[in-house]
């Protein structure tokens, strides 16, 4: 497999202070909002998110959740080894909040369609929007798409992008794969 690096250590975390910029611009406060990253992978994002958002504006409120779309997948049923659920963690209530999903990666709009099923079993939102670390673009099989954007990469379908983070693989890193066939 031939890979390229998309974002260095470095690199990945202006990402992710400039998206922290971006929310504080249309959240204010916060007080209204909540960020859920959706398991497993938007999780890492979600979480470094918070913690930044706390550096920027100590002190802040922030509502924090960890969502679990596993049985909302409409492929979950054809693989041929049986998923295992992550955990919903979410203890507050979104009716009426402006949620903010997160996933690391947004490819076909897939995973974006079973979050917004999975969130709905919480409460009526007053708004959704939607944060990803990278953008594939080219291959939406939904009509949505992220509002915050930490890069977009031009990808074909043979291609993968891969995240690591610290926490589970010691560096912060974004690879764009070819699989050659």
């Amino acid at each position: 497999m031939d890979s390229s690096i998309i974002l260095d250590p470095v690199h990945f975390n202006l990402t992710i202070t400039r998206l922290c910029y971006e929310l504080i611009e249309n959240h204010d406060d916060f007080s209204n909002s909540a960020i859920i990253g959706l398991q497993p992978r938007g999780v890492y994002l979600a979480e470094r998110i918070k913690n930044e958002l706390l550096k920027i504006i100590p002190g802040i409120e922030l509502k924090i959740g960890k969502l679990d779309i596993t049985f909302y997948r409409d492929d979950f049923r054809r693989r041929d080894t049986p998923i295992s659920a992550n955990r919903t963690e979410i203890d507050f209530i979104i009716e009426n909040k402006k949620v903010i999903l997160v996933d690391d990666v947004f490819y076909t709009g897939r995973s974006l369609r079973s979050g917004l099923d999975a969130m709905l079993a919480f409460g009526r939102p007053k708004q959704v929007e939607m944060l990803t670390l990278i953008e594939r673009k080219y291959s939406r099989q939904f009509p949505l798409q992220p509002d915050y954007i930490g890069k977009s990469v031009d990808s074909i379908s043979s291609q993968r992008v891969e995240v690591d983070w610290k926490e589970n693989s010691g560096k912060d890193l974004v690879k764009l794969f070819t699989i050659n066939a």
